[in-house]
């Protein structure tokens, strides 16, 4: 009995370290925790009677590395991983699609609220490079805009919404 609950000790010790950073406000980790769980998303622009999407992030701090496993309409995307940069809510990320393909390194600025991730793609020679912001209202509800831009300074709205937290 005394070795159960000696084990039984050792792994919410384990446990209680290894997630610290959700509780850890001083943590780099603590904003990304926002992300996980079930969420509503509403787009704006979509034709009347279109259903939200409905997204679930799977979120857990793997060594230095905070992942999500973002599954969209029941259909696994992506798992994205978070590393932290040296500068405080700067970070880089990495999609990686199931079929095993990264989608090639962005990254986030997070200033309190307001989220604003940047990244490019070369096609032919061509930039095109993508942002999207994200302002969060309080822990459970985001809007955000996603843009594009062929030179980094004139942007072009593609598409906009609002996610909000669901307790499915």
């Amino acid at each position: 009995m005394t070795t159960i609950k000696g084990f039984l000790l050792v792994t919410v010790l384990a446990c209680a370290w290894f997630n610290a950073g959700a509780s850890d406000k001083n943590s780099p980790y603590a904003p990304l925790w926002l992300y996980n769980g079930h969420w509503r998303l509403d787009n704006t622009g979509a034709k009347p009677g279109t259903a939200p999407d409905k997204i679930d992030n799977i979120c857990d701090l793997v060594g230095k590395y905070f992942t999500c496993q973002q599954t969209v309409n029941n259909k696994i995307e992506a798992l994205i991983i978070f590393i932290p940069s040296e500068k405080p809510g700067h970070y880089f990320l990495q999609s990686v699609l199931p079929e095993g393909w990264a989608t090639g390194r962005s990254e986030v600025e997070i200033e309190g609220d307001h989220w604003t991730y940047n990244s490019k793609s070369v096609d032919n020679g061509k930039t095109t490079y993508y942002r999207t912001t994200n302002l969060f209202n309080g822990k459970n509800k985001i809007h955000f805009e996603v843009s594009e831009s062929p030179d980094g300074e004139h942007w072009t709205v593609t598409k906009s919404g609002n996610e909000e937290r669901t307790h499915d």
